[in-house]
């Protein structure tokens, strides 16, 4: 039986969760040698997120698949491979079943052959889901609070300054926050109002030229809105 295992971690969940990939690749080795499966690859993704297929292990992992170079893919768990529910059917009949390619995880325990192991595995993938999307509503709710609060949350936004933790409103920035919103609401484009800031020698937070997309994240950004 040949085997490919594929291992996926993100910074943070290696920092807090300590399942880094050497600790997948170990668990994955032992789970083949206990099967006495030929392990013959091992495809990984290092701080990406599982919320897409959009990582070259996972996208080199496929394309083993559909060229039938294995007969079994393990994984350590299964929110290692997915985050979606979606992207774990497609995974699952269209790249696994479709190869005549079994599928097997070292944590999670299922046989994707039956009807009750795809229903456990369709659970699992549910929960995988549910978990990151709640993780990006805290994320986006703690963001938000920041701001609001004029807390530090990342780099230090154009019309601000830093002192400790919190954020400190620089007026003469704040100026050209005002004039860039001013142009906006006459309907000057992106582009337009990006070249009267060039033209006036408006120089930016660090002293680069103006583009169209710090211009948006200007416009976009909720913290200027008491501002403004």
């Amino acid at each position: 039986m040949r085997a490919a295992g594929y291992i996926r971690v993100s910074t943070e969940e290696q920092a807090k969760e300590g399942i880094s990939l050497d600790v997948q690749k170990e668990k994955i080795k032992a789970f083949c040698k206990v099967k006495d499966w030929n392990l013959i690859k091992i495809f990984s993704d290092k701080g990406a997120s599982a919320k897409n297929l959009k990582r070259e292990g996972i996208l080199s992992l496929i394309s083993f698949c559909e060229r039938k170079l294995c007969d079994e893919v393990v994984i350590y768990k299964l929110d290692r491979l997915t985050r979606n529910i979606r992207d774990l059917g497609y995974l699952i009949q269209d790249v696994f079943e479709k190869n005549s390619i079994a599928f097997s995880s070292v944590q999670d325990s299922f046989d994707a052959t039956t009807a009750s192991g795809r229903l456990i595995l369709n659970f699992l993938g549910c929960i995988a889901q549910w978990e990151r999307e709640i993780i990006a509503e805290r994320t986006k709710d703690v963001l938000s609070y920041k701001k609001d609060n004029l807390k530090v949350y990342g780099p230090t936004p154009f019309g601000f300054k830093r002192d400790g933790d919190m954020l400190v409103p620089s007026e003469k920035e704040l100026s050209i926050v005002k004039l860039i919103y001013r142009l906006r609401e006459k309907g000057e484009s992106y582009q337009s109002i990006m070249d009267h800031l060039e033209t006036k020698d408006i120089p930016t937070k660090n002293k680069k030229k103006w583009s169209k997309s710090t211009v948006y994240r200007i416009l976009k950004n909720p913290i200027y809105k008491e501002f403004t």
